[in-house]
């Protein structure tokens, strides 16, 4: 247990090796939550195949995306739920309650049954385990920051909860290893039909493991004396936001810092993943250990940060990520093209492909029900199939009426005229166009996969390593940064209501919307402005209002 000063307060200067245990018991079981919630995210593509077979291949992804969002839309009432119950009755069986949900949850995924076995019910059964998933993650975090910091030494908290923040990356770490050696030890092919339910499985054994760490924490020993002493809130919520003094601070903590950090986070660690596989056809399995190294190189710096802001403070180098973020996302991206997938670089430069049609007329291409055939419309037909390839493209806009043309550098595709064709007729007429479009984009260069053998791996390794960094940055220094904001009778329930705010939609929402930013407009990159726009804000925001806190003490 801590030293105690003259006033029963724990001496933050000096930390004994049994509190270090301790913070490390901790990082290790918030590892495993993290692994549980990240399966999902790398295995959205099988996931999509398997629970939303009943749309289109592009809608079924989005949906998994959704699916995938839906353990983010929850996590702000999860903090509220386990916030509240963290600062009246403990830190350390909040942990065990979380835990505990998101575990058994993260099993019942690898037992369920799926579309074609029972319809409809699979995947409204796995959004209810993702909702599960979701509300338990939303206590954990601010639990875990709280409870490490509130042991940390004066002066080296932003060291002590970077271990913290490297448990998040630590997962998806561990998950993808899981997922990649599962997939070298079946093969591609059992692994798509079954072997994706081994990672949720085998997680059972990881929630046991974890379940035993979790038990031999001590509570933390500020929430300790409080409720020794009988002055632990008595009413969390209202005291955190119905109080003006402190709604404030969570106000600005969300956008003057968490807004950014999550957007950066998931960019860096979760769309540029999917970007890979999905935009630039690299295969999963190679997708998978490229970021895997990255994330490997990465890691550290999560430490290194954290220790940084401990002497230069955290605003400087929170709002330095979300700024460089901003400013190179753009050129990044595009690099990874290059890298990833050379031969498609090359064909958007020497055949750009532009759709030239009457925008008014065209649909957005999302189809919510799976029932949308996008072929009322020469503008539908057209956008429809370019949907399809994920390849980019622009819009010029023509006069009411025309019929919609896709250029393909020098050569012209004229969409059929749903006016004209109609019942069998049409069908076939576009069967025919997309099969002409088809070969006219393979002839212009326009690869169907990345081929393995010119995807530059160093290259897109470098780049990977380097939207890392940035989210080491941002991410590094917030833990500290949200505990040192807020009092200690409120702080569980406080600082975790703007992260997971920031973090479960801000953040969460990220993929999907991006996605469909693409879908939307066509172009691979305009997903981007999304995290760009988010980023800079936050810097703005966080200049003007955002207090520096690495100096105050966290006793009070």
């Amino acid at each position: 247990m801590a030293t105690v000063a003259g006033d029963g307060l724990p001496k933050h200067h000096k930390a004994t090796q049994s509190e270090k245990l301790v913070i490390a018991a901790s990082s290790l079981g918030t590892v495993f939550e993290w692994y549980d919630f990240y399966l999902y995210g790398l295995l959205a593509t099988y996931i999509s195949a398997q629970f939303f077979s009943g749309v289109n291949e592009t809608t079924g992804f989005i949906f998994a995306l959704a699916a995938f969002a839906a353990g983010f839309a929850v996590r702000p009432f999860g903090a509220l739920v386990f916030g509240r119950i963290g600062d009246l009755v403990g830190r350390k069986n909040t942990f065990l309650v979380t835990m505990g949900i998101m575990g058994l949850s993260t099993f019942s995924v690898g037992l369920l049954p799926s579309y074609v076995s029972i319809g409809v019910a699979a995947p409204i059964i796995l959004v209810i385990m993702r909702l599960a998933q979701g509300l338990a993650l939303g206590g954990e975090y601010g639990g875990a920051a709280t409870y490490v910091a509130e042991h940390a030494p004066e002066g080296k908290r932003g060291l002590y909860t970077s271990w913290i923040q490297t448990t998040a990356t630590l997962g998806l770490f561990a998950a993808l290893l899981v997922v990649i050696g599962t997939r070298l030890v079946i093969g591609e092919e059992s692994f798509a039909a079954w072997g994706w339910r081994l990672p949720f499985l085998i997680s059972i054994v990881l929630l046991a493991v974890s379940m035993w760490i979790r038990m031999q924490l001590a509570e933390s020993p500020v929430f300790q004396k409080m409720k020794d002493e009988g002055t632990t809130s008595k009413a969390p919520l209202t005291e955190a936001f119905a109080k003006w003094g402190n709604l404030r601070w969570v106000i600005i903590a969300l956008l003057g810092a968490v807004a950014g950090q999550a957007v950066v986070w998931y960019t860096g660690q979760f769309y540029a993943l999917f970007f890979l596989e999905k935009t630039m056809k690299v295969d999963g399995a190679t997708a998978n250990i490229l970021i895997a190294i990255a994330l490997a190189l990465g890691t550290p710096f999560f430490v290194f940060f954290g220790w940084l802001s401990d002497r230069i403070g955290r605003k400087p180098i929170v709002l330095a990520g979300c700024a460089i973020a901003a400013l190179t996302y753009f050129p990044l991206f595009a690099l990874l093209t290059t890298a990833a997938n050379p031969d498609l670089a090359r064909a958007q430069l020497s055949a750009p492909v532009t759709i030239v049609a009457n925008q008014g007329e065209c649909s957005f291409q999302f189809d919510p029900v799976g029932k949308n055939q996008f072929d009322a419309k020469s503008c539908d037909i057209a956008k429809s199939y370019m949907a399809k390839t994920g390849i980019s493209y622009g819009n010029v806009d023509a006069a009411p009426g025309t019929v919609a043309v896709i250029k393909v550098g020098d050569r012209s595709f004229t969409a059929p005229d749903p006016n004209l064709v109609t019942g069998a007729d049409r069908k076939a007429a576009i069967k025919a166009y997309q099969d002409d479009l088809k070969a006219g984009l393979t002839a212009a260069g326009y690869p169907a996969k990345a081929d393995p053998a010119k995807i530059d791996k160093p290259m897109v390794v470098a780049i990977l390593f380097a939207l890392v960094l940035l989210v080491t940055m941002v991410y590094g220094p917030i833990a500290a940064l949200l505990v040192e904001l807020f009092p200690s009778r409120i702080r569980y329930t406080s600082m975790s209501l703007p992260y997971h705010i920031g973090n479960g939609w801000f953040g969460g929402f990220l993929p999907t919307t991006a996605f469909a930013m693409v879908a939307a407009t066509g172009d691979i990159y305009y997903g981007l402005w999304y995290p760009v726009v988010v980023a800079a804000a936050t810097v703005v925001i966080g200049l003007l209002f955002l207090p520096e806190t690495f100096r105050r003490s966290i006793d009070d």
